[in-house]
């Protein structure tokens, strides 16, 4: 899954593709280079974000939707709100990716109301203020157990389970410690019955533990991206798509071989 932020603020880019022709342009490379699916985002969700009203929102991403479409690789919108959902997807767009776990009001209807896979994320607060000491008494089952109510909820309200996709959420909400251990027991996950979307590319969790800024975090990404696959995740949610197909390309080989040797 490959990023495209349609935002001033964003905290990977600075805004760099904020104008929609460059994030077009952006988009179509992130195709060029092997991305699944290209998750288009209007309003920034890196800690202290400040909230974008809807027809803001849909003034960014609907001329970005609208163009990639085209491209043959399935979109993701990146938002919380119903109306977005709606006009994302009539632009194109066929995931629904909401970090609120469609939470916010009317979210799950119409999600419900449409076709589009929805992936719930958890979240301890909101953008705004969630990295305010964050606490946990045991983040893995406290973030599983948020996750399995949400699937039910949606599948009460009529979605079905396989278009469901979880991800725990990494650095929202959460210290150094809580994200090691989501990622140590990420496996756990998978027994959801729900896809695993890991998105750990340039977090400052990674900063953390190389000392790096943004803009050197990409070895430090990849090492993460390998370990979520390794533990189960289905989707990475990346900026460095080429770099990261390269070293899943090998872990795939590798993981091949391995098969054809136990078969043997």
């Amino acid at each position: 899954m490959g990023i495209v932020n349609v935002t001033p603020d964003s905290f990977s880019d600075g805004g760099r593709f904020f104008d929609a022709s460059r994030a077009i342009e952006h988009g179509r490379r992130l195709a060029v280079e092997g991305a699944d699916i290209l998750d288009v985002g209007g309003e920034s969700s890196r800690p202290g974000a400040v909230a974008v009203s809807a027809s803001e929102e849909l003034r960014r991403v609907l001329p970005v939707i609208d163009a990639l479409a085209p491209v043959g690789v399935p979109i993701s919108v990146d938002t919380v709100k119903p109306e977005v959902m709606r006009e994302a997807v009539a632009a194109g767009a066929s995931i629904i990716n909401d970090i609120a776990a469609l939470q916010a009001p009317g979210a799950l209807e119409a999600a419900a109301g449409m076709d589009a896979a929805v992936c719930l994320m958890h979240m301890q607060g909101e953008p705004r203020t969630m990295q305010q000491e964050p606490h946990y008494d045991d983040v893995v089952i406290e973030v599983r157990d948020f996750l399995a109510r949400r699937i039910e909820a949606a599948r009460a309200a009529g979605i079905a389970r396989e278009r469901l996709i979880v991800d725990p959420g990494f650095g929202f909400g959460k210290l150094l410690e809580h994200n090691l251990a989501l990622l140590r027991q990420l496996e756990r996950f998978a027994g959801l019955g729900a896809c695993v979307l890991a998105g750990l590319s340039r977090k400052s969790m990674l900063g953390q533990i190389t000392g790096r800024g943004v803009d050197g975090r990409m070895l430090a990404s990849i090492a993460a991206a390998l370990i979520a696959a390794q533990k189960g995740a289905r989707i990475l949610r990346v900026h460095d798509v080429a770099e990261t197909r390269d070293a899943l390309a090998v872990f795939d080989a590798v993981g091949a071989m391995k098969r054809e040797g136990n078969h043997g």
